[in-house]
């Protein structure tokens, strides 16, 4: 099957977390955001019920076939077990979908550190506020998750690098795109905060090893972290 993604071009953001499954299962797929200039109008056709009787609120959304999926969790467990990259029991798959919705909490409180009045504000006009919503996080926030994710890996019965049971899941690859993500946003914190999460960092080592995950990584395929999507670095924001 050839999966269509529906993103909006030139940033990674939300779908990128559907980009690496796809690239890492080695799946057929086109990400109309980016393959053609009217990549936004194909788009904003299934957004206005142009496409479909049933339009998503906001990509990303996923077209497999007559199947469309949107939110990033949803259409990650949808594709999971597709591609391999979802346990094979439904209680392990629930426990998968949950660590997912965690990571979907995660990125939104990420998110808000730039952004914490509105979306639809430029950075420029909420910096002030911006400013003490990074202390927050930084002291709070972010070490909370970081230890959440850190104490999952060394609960995991099965294996020291991995979420989910014993094998590679598609968790294991949302929660190496935060990483990266805060690596570039915040990398003093994150340098700081470093030797308190040796399994993350081994979990994100050993993700940038697949081969495919690899090959992907330094293809024009990955769109390069910027100041327009959901990972952004203003060193102003950077609480050591």
């Amino acid at each position: 099957m050839r999966y269509e993604l529906y993103y909006w071009p030139t940033i990674q953001g939300r779908g990128e977390f559907v980009r690496l499954a796809l690239e890492d299962a080695g799946a057929d797929y086109i990400d109309v955001g980016n393959a053609s200039d009217a990549g936004i109008t194909e788009i904003s056709d299934y957004l206005d019920g142009e496409s479909t009787s049933c339009p998503p609120f906001a990509p990303p959304f996923l077209k497999a076939g007559e199947v469309i999926v949107s939110h990033v969790a949803n259409i990650l467990q949808f594709l999971g077990p597709r591609l391999g990259l979802a346990p094979e029991d439904e209680a392990t798959r629930l426990w998968a979908h949950g660590l997912q919705l965690t990571v979907t909490d995660f990125v939104a409180e990420i998110h808000d550190v730039h952004h914490p009045i509105s979306s639809d504000e430029y950075y420029e006009d909420q910096k002030g506020v911006a400013r003490q919503r990074a202390e927050a996080f930084h002291e709070a926030r972010l070490p909370k998750f970081l230890d959440y994710f850190e104490r999952v890996i060394e609960l995991n019965p099965d294996s020291g690098d991995c979420l989910v049971g014993g094998e590679h899941s598609y968790v294991d690859l949302s929660l190496f795109q935060v990483v990266s993500g805060l690596r570039y946003a915040f990398p003093c914190a994150m340098e700081r905060l470093a030797p308190r999460y040796p399994g993350v960092a081994a979990l994100t080592s050993r993700v940038v090893r697949r081969e495919r995950i690899a090959d992907y990584l330094s293809s024009e395929r990955r769109l390069p972290f910027n100041e327009n999507g959901l990972f952004r670095h203003y060193p102003e924001l950077d609480v050591a």
